[in-house]
Formats: structure tokens, sequence, C-alpha cells
């Protein structure tokens, strides 16, 4: 296969300079994950279009890593892990949670747990839940948004989980002190 390129904002195509420029001052550095997307304008546009969609749902900061961090873990995505890891850590996601999600261990809130329990189902059955696994997040506490919530936050992981196998991202330097080993992928 050949190899992609993680762009610089000297080599990228045209159609993503202006978006990895964006990103680069949102961020204060350019993701290696938004610099091989940048091989495909569209993707990247979509992901960052989708990222920002995501973000204004009605889930907690917590609930939108347990989404992020369940896909990421089950889809052996190290360079995600290690990003939404830091990202969790860094924006109040407990320390047990973040731990949980990594070593694919139960969190004691069990409300927390069954959102955890019902995105493994949506990403390990391809999105065809029994009944019984809509009706224990449910009975969680949670409504229909939510289901379709993990939907949009699981899609957005396909993007970048998938974008980083083909491009073989490397990790961020910022990041490289929440390297996670895949372990546990597809469980």
């Amino acid at each position: 296969m050949s190899k992609f390129p993680i762009h610089t904002m000297e080599s990228a195509p045209e159609g993503s300079q202006s978006l990895l420029r964006g990103a680069t001052q949102a961020y204060g550095f350019m993701p290696n994950l938004l610099a091989g997307m940048a091989n495909a304008p569209a993707l990247l546009e979509g992901y960052m279009t989708l990222a920002g969609i995501f973000n204004k749902t009605a889930l907690t900061e917590t609930e939108r890593q347990i989404i992020l961090m369940t896909a990421n873990r089950i889809h052996g995505c190290t360079c995600c892990m290690a990003a939404h890891s830091f990202i969790s850590s860094s924006s109040g996601v407990s320390a047990e949670v973040v731990a949980s999600l990594r070593n694919n261990s139960p969190i004691a809130d069990a409300k927390l747990e069954a959102l955890r329990q019902f995105a493994i189902v949506m990403v390990n059955s391809r999105g065809w839940p029994e009944p019984k696994d809509v009706q224990a997040l449910v009975a969680a506490g949670y409504g229909q948004q939510t289901v379709l919530e993990v939907i949009l936050g699981i899609s957005l992981k396909v993007m970048s989980n998938y974008t980083n196998h083909i491009v073989q991202t490397p990790v961020d330097g910022v990041f490289a002190s929440h390297i996670w080993v895949d372990g546990q992928a597809g469980k």
C-alpha cells in the first residue's frame, strides 16, 4: 500500500489549507490526524464539521468521551485513544472513568456504565442493537435522543479511527504520555 503523507500547511492540498490553519489556531498545533485527513479535503471538512456538531449534543463532556473512547478502543485506534485520554483528563472527566474506558472495565456510575454498554453494543452490532439494549439505556435514565446521539459519536469515530488505520497516523507528541496499547480491540 502506498504511504499517505502527514501534511504540513505548505504541502496540504489547497482545499485543506484553511481548515488546517483554523485547527492550528484553535489547538496551538496541527494534529497529525487532521494533517493526514488533509489528503482528502472533503473528509477533513466533514470530520471537523461533525466534531463541532457532536459537541452541541445534549450529552455532557463525560458522556461524549465515553462514546468516543469506547469506539476508539473497539476499533483499536491507538492514536485516538491517546488523544481522547488526554482530552478527557484535561476537560474534567474523572480519572476513574478514563481508566475504565482505557481498560474496558465497568464504570462505577450505573448510568454512565449503561451508556458505555450501549456504545459497545452499537459498535459491535454495526448499529443493530436488540430492543433490550435500547430499553436498558432508557431504563438507566437516557432517552431516544441519546440513542441517536450515540450514532453521531460513533460516526465521528469511524471517520477518525479508519483514517488513522489507513494513514498510520503517528501519535502527536502532546498525547504521548497517554499512549494506549491495544489489548481489547473488537471486544
